[in-house]
């Protein structure tokens, strides 16, 4: 296997990755119904990203025209908002936008920095546009560019989005490495030939015993130092 800091563009999924979706949300919620117990906030977190799994998947199976993330969000709130009995306009429009504001890892911003001063790093998303600027600047997130699956109307895993990102990186996919929490991520980043390397996070989707990734990471610090190692700027 050739050695992984042969790459020349850093790809990121954000969404779990790089910022906590599941603790983000959760925070939203608890915000919007105060007066839920931990057991209700939890069971409002899973409808919101069922509902976004489910309405994801009928996009990719044509049962559903595409819709972006602010659409399906903004679905999902009021879902929360009816089974948590919230029938305040204005909080359930914040909490419609909760995805925008969701808090970065602790060790995000400065891996996504090391990163930066070596490699073009750029962020590939299910999130809308729109969304994925203000979560970026939210969050603090550095990046070189960002792209969005709204780009061409599907949500990865399809192959659509990951040629996005080798398009914008210029260079042939094994040059390209996809970084993700997510296994099913990066299954579909390899589908492409582009290198892929998991990094750990809660809630994420872990590889099995049959996934060849290139590299398999505790956290940012880890892949940063890997795939800086004996690198100059």
């Amino acid at each position: 296997m050739a050695d992984i800091r042969d790459v020349e563009v850093v790809v990121f999924d954000v969404l779990g990755t790089l910022v906590d979706e599941p603790g983000g949300l959760r925070a939203a919620i608890r915000d919007a119904a105060p007066t839920s117990d931990d057991a209700t906030v939890d069971e409002l977190l899973t409808s919101w990203l069922e509902h976004v799994e489910l309405e994801q998947q009928r996009i990719a199976q044509g049962h559903r025209p595409y819709a972006n993330s602010e659409i399906i969000d903004r679905e999902a709130a009021r879902l929360v908002a009816e089974r948590a009995g919230l029938a305040d306009p204005a909080a359930i429009a914040r909490l419609a936008t909760a995805g925008q504001r969701l808090p970065p890892w602790g060790d995000t911003v400065v891996g996504l920095e090391r990163l930066a001063d070596h490699f073009a790093v750029l962020g590939l998303s299910n999130a809308s546009r729109t969304a994925l600027l203000r979560l970026s600047a939210h969050a603090g997130l550095r990046w070189h560019q960002t792209s969005s699956g709204e780009a061409v109307l599907v949500y990865k895993p399809a192959q659509e989005v990951y040629r996005l990102a080798i398009d914008t990186a210029g260079c042939p996919p094994e040059r390209v490495l996809m970084v993700a929490a997510h296994a099913w991520d990066l299954r579909g980043a390899q589908a492409i030939g582009m290198r892929t390397a998991y990094v750990h996070r809660p809630g994420g989707d872990p590889p099995t015993s049959t996934d060849t990734f290139d590299g398999r990471f505790d956290d940012l610090d880890d892949l940063a130092t890997a795939l800086t190692a004996g690198r100059t700027r």
